[in-house]
């Protein structure tokens, strides 16, 4: 006998319907890349909002399969028209896919809106901090879950139906409950039997009902419910330095761009990781370790003087971070103007002094609208990070000129990499 069981326990306030979870887990490819698409037309603070997301209709198809060929006979309801024989006309092409202009509706993208998690979730779910290594462990570790068993009181979201089943069907088992097919059979000899006979069956199929009613089907001693519990787990400590210039040569259109990749930088820093230590350094021809409040909103402006901010990131690095206890991570945003004279002092702290503790060193450098940088030769900070990179330094470069560009460089600079892939940024 093919057991049902229809759960309708009422949804939890929060958490997603199953059909939408499993939505999202069949589609997850299509509506992340929608997500990245239309992050692209936001501002940074928008980032951390839901929203509807647009993906294309082709991909929502399921395979199935199709009887192809052989005779099969059909029953269409409510037809008055067609009879046996008839040839039935070609219906005009379009469903919402290759119709002509001006020919009918049509739906090329399937909308969905998606929660602030959800939004946050699919957007940074293949981005990390490249070669985290788990030094000292954090003094503080994080609680994870594991599945620790069954209990027999919990959470009605967590019950085990396959577990509460199988007990169920060997209580019954042991109880010896009739099974319906017994109680079938009787019924079926009761309607061509004797007299005494009947008696007798009548009497069998009350004794079957009554002990059917005594050992009930589902009891409240088979309900199991999955168990969890709380298990530390090591977190490695890591520092990210944003380093942004901020002197006279930074347009507002480049102090834009900067700080809209610090947000985002920001964003990503809080919500995957805990153990995180985010140092904000801003420098004009001096440079000056500030809060995020000032990193973001404070006013500057004055010469250039990139090795002032190298210096600051290594003596902070010194007195506070200790490099064989954390994975250092620093991000820079200029416009690629350093003095002269400064380069040979920046490359050298670089080569001796930062890069050599650093994970990674992520450089972004800004340009002007509508793309005019990319005509010009390359700036003196973008020449010397690049025959760093040459050596073998664990360094990234990327240049943006439009808004629309940061969330791409961005995806790109933290997406999750194989080694080799790392080596190649």
């Amino acid at each position: 006998m093919a057991i049902h069981i229809v759960d309708r326990r009422l949804n939890p306030g929060s958490k997603s319907l199953e059909n939408r979870q499993r939505f999202l887990r069949r589609a997850k490819a299509l509506v992340q890349g929608a997500v990245k698409k239309s992050s692209q037309d936001r501002d940074i603070k928008d980032v951390l909002e839901g929203g509807e997301v647009s993906v294309p209709i082709d991909g929502m198809d399921e395979p199935r399969f199709r009887r192809e060929g052989g005779t099969r006979d059909m029953v269409l309801p409510g037809n008055k028209k067609f009879v046996e024989g008839d040839i039935l006309p070609r219906p005009n092409q379009g469903g919402g896919r290759g119709r002509g202009a001006g020919e009918g509706d049509s739906e090329d993208t399937f909308r969905f809106v998606l929660s602030r998690d959800e939004f946050v979730d699919l957007f940074l779910d293949d981005l990390e901090l490249p070669d985290l290594a788990k030094r000292k462990l954090a003094e503080v570790e994080t609680e994870g879950i594991r599945r620790a068993g069954y209990s027999t009181s919990g959470s009605p979201a967590n019950i085990s139906v396959s577990r509460t089943v199988s007990r169920a069907l060997a209580r019954r088992v042991a109880l010896r409950r009739p099974r319906p097919e017994e109680l079938a059979a009787l019924e079926a000899e009761l309607s061509d039997c004797s007299e005494a006979r009947r008696v007798e069956l009548l009497a069998e199929i009350e004794a079957l009902k009554s002990k059917i009613k005594r050992i009930p089907f589902i009891d409240p001693i088979d309900i199991r419910y999955r168990r969890f519990e709380t298990v530390p787990k090591p977190v490695a400590q890591a520092v990210m330095f944003c380093l942004m210039d901020v002197s006279g040569s930074m347009t507002e259109h480049m102090k834009d761009l900067a700080k809209r990749f610090y947000m985002l930088l920001y964003v990503f820093l809080k919500r995957r990781y805990r153990h995180v230590e985010i140092v904000f350094i801003r420098h004009t021809d001096r440079a000056e370790e500030v809060d995020e409040q000032t990193f973001f909103y404070g006013p500057a402006s004055g010469g250039t003087l990139v090795s002032s901010a190298l210096q600051a990131m290594h003596d902070i690095v010194r007195t506070r971070f200790r490099p064989a206890d954390w994975n250092i991570y620093a991000a820079q945003a200029s416009d690629g103007d350093n003095s002269y004279a400064d380069g040979e002092v920046a490359g050298r702290l670089l080569t001796d002094k930062i890069l050599p503790v650093s994970q990674f060193f992520a450089y972004l450098e800004v340009g002007q609208e509508n793309g005019l940088s990319y005509e010009m030769p390359n700036s003196a900070l973008w020449t010397l990070y690049e025959g760093l990179r040459a050596s073998g330094a664990p360094l990234s470069m990327r240049k943006v000129n439009e808004r629309s560009e940061i969330f791409p460089v961005f995806h790109d600079l933290f997406q999750r990499r194989g080694p080799q892939e790392r080596t190649a940024t």
